[in-house]
């Protein structure tokens, strides 16, 4: 299959579940995952309508999307992974929104960038929500304070939280659970969902799928 069937399949997909949850068609936003892949092998996904893409990498980024995103001023580009203080200010150069807001150090340096910058893109915390030692991550019994300092404090436009789930044990617990914090925070939007559990995801109320290799293929 090419790469637009690929898509068009895990649209429909989404769709499916979104039906299925008795949600409105459109309500999760997919996120293609180009991590790996050059620009060559996601202009395709753009010709093919896809507009919301992400990465995991600064310095990968700054390689491909600065020349994208001058052809598509129209495409969004989400950081997904691990963000460095150190790396702060070229990623807010480039990035639209940051769904890996872990520790307030980075709330910190991502506030005054922000504000050099006069910018103010949407924010999501990582949730390390099964508290796995290997992955980023604020703990869920700490995401309501990290959450009340992005806001109250840092003024961020803190819109969500993210999350991985463990990769050896069924998705939708670890889904709900972070549904249950974001609902206590007043957060209305769900990073969850990836190639392997995003129509899980979808039907407990995923807004955002991070979707790469069932639509880019295996990574490079």
């Amino acid at each position: 299959m090419t790469l637009p069937d690929n898509l068009a399949s895990v649209r429909a997909a989404i769709g499916q579940a979104e039906a299925e949850a008795g949600r409105p068609a459109g309500s999760a936003r997919l996120i293609a995952v180009s991590k790996t892949f050059d620009a060559d092998a996601i202009r395709p996904a753009i010709a093919a309508g896809q507009r919301h893409f992400g990465e995991n990498r600064v310095q990968e980024s700054l390689e491909k999307w600065p020349s994208l995103k001058a052809e598509h001023p129209d495409v969004v580009l989400h950081l997904i992974g691990p963000l460095q203080t150190n790396k702060v200010n070229q990623a807010v150069g480039l990035f639209d929104v940051f769904h890996t807001v872990d520790r307030e150090k980075l709330a910190r340096a991502l506030a005054r960038a922000f504000t050099a910058r006069q910018v103010n893109p949407a924010c999501y915390i990582q949730v390390n929500i099964g508290e796995e030692p290997q992955k980023a991550g604020v703990a869920p019994s700490e995401t309501d304070a990290l959450a009340a300092l992005c806001r109250d404090e840092l003024n961020l436009n803190l819109v969500g939280l993210m999350c991985i789930p463990p990769a050896e044990e069924p998705p939708a617990p670890y889904f709900a659970l972070l549904a249950k914090i974001a609902a206590r925070n007043n957060l209305p939007r769900l990073s969850m969902g990836m190639s392997g559990d995003y129509e899980t995801a979808v039907r407990m109320g995923a807004t955002d799928i991070r979707v790469g290799s069932a639509i880019f293929g295996a990574r490079r």
